[in-house]
């Protein structure tokens, strides 16, 4: 039984926590869309994966809230700020523009506007490649096409409208989150999708002069969850604490850059802050790289081989 039964939100048998994030069902489009590109077999996107896809469009639509505010709500009896949603568990409000309301980032904390960007970004991605599936001839799923459409003109529409600000020491940037009523989040979070990820998840491209003015900001000083110490310095974010860089913000820095010298720092840093364990972990601080969380990170280990790959077919000298 999971220990957060008691949450209060629509539980049910199986589920073990219900935080809604936009990232979770853009990522099982994102491994369709790609095993489809790379294959091109159908075979398995079966009835069951279907009626997932459906309901996918489904949830992105009724988290537009342009009508009211839909099925979900969360809360929680905790003394943890960003373990709660607050307003009877809707959230803050929020302008119905027609951006998707995300009650938590990709890290499980909060969000603080509800119009996560980067998470909007993968969505409209995802209902643009989950459109393109859905359209053709050897996988037509009737109606879903058209409601993906729907949503990702209206997102990609907004977006532009509404995601970028004149930040004088940066320049136009884009920025973490946003209410629609003006009130914005200058900040970058470690985990993904972040504003550093776009390119790596091909939302933007990385000569993209405002994704760089964005880029240069995140690893600087104005960026209130970017950590410099005597160990290493990078992004870290709210769900560990302050001081703790994770090392998936260093990966991601390496994976989204273009410039050997920085790509080497980062391959460096992460050389020598995994506390003699060999593994990736979910954070450690600026300081002291052995005091750290989680022994065991998937997500971060991968993302390393992922990093160290890339670099061995691409920069072999860096290697050396």
């Amino acid at each position: 039984m999971s220990e957060w039964k008691d949450d209060k939100t629509e539980m049910k048998p199986g589920i073990h926590e219900r935080k809604w994030e936009i990232d979770s069902l853009c990522y099982p489009i994102r491994l369709s869309y790609g095993y489809w590109k790379e294959t091109g077999d159908i075979s398995v996107f079966d009835k069951d994966w279907q009626e997932a896809m459906k309901l996918i469009a489904k949830t992105f639509k009724e988290q537009q809230r342009l009508e009211n505010n839909g099925p979900y709500k969360f809360e929680r009896t905790t003394s943890w700020a960003t373990d709660g949603v607050p307003l009877g568990g809707y959230g803050y409000p929020t302008k119905k523009i027609g951006l998707i309301h995300a009650m938590f980032r990709p890290s499980d904390d909060a969000t603080v506007y509800p119009f996560n960007i980067p998470g909007n970004y993968f969505a409209l991605q995802s209902l643009i490649q989950l459109d393109e599936m859905s359209s053709g001839k050897a996988l037509f799923i009737n109606g879903l096409s058209h409601d993906c459409e729907v949503i990702w003109k209206r997102l990609r529409d907004v977006v532009k409208e509404n995601a970028f600000i004149d930040y004088p020491p940066a320049g136009r940037i884009m920025t973490y989150e946003i209410n629609g009523f003006g009130s914005y989040n200058l900040m970058d979070d470690a985990n993904i999708p972040s504003l550093l990820s776009l390119p790596y998840l091909g939302l933007v491209k990385s000569k993209d002069p405002i994704y760089q003015n964005t880029r240069k900001m995140m690893l600087s000083e104005n960026n209130p969850f970017y950590f410099k110490g005597k160990a290493a310095e990078g992004i870290g974010g709210p769900h560990v604490g302050m001081d703790y860089i994770w090392p998936m913000s260093i990966i991601m820095r390496g994976l989204t850059s273009t410039d050997d010298k920085e790509i080497k720092t980062c391959l460096h840093m992460l050389q020598k802050t995994h506390a003699g364990t060999g593994f990736m972990h979910e954070s450690f601080h600026k300081d002291d790289a052995a005091k750290f969380t989680r022994k065991w990170f998937a997500w971060a280990n991968t993302l390393f081989g992922e990093f160290v790959w890339k670099v061995y077919q691409e920069r072999l000298h860096l290697l050396k």
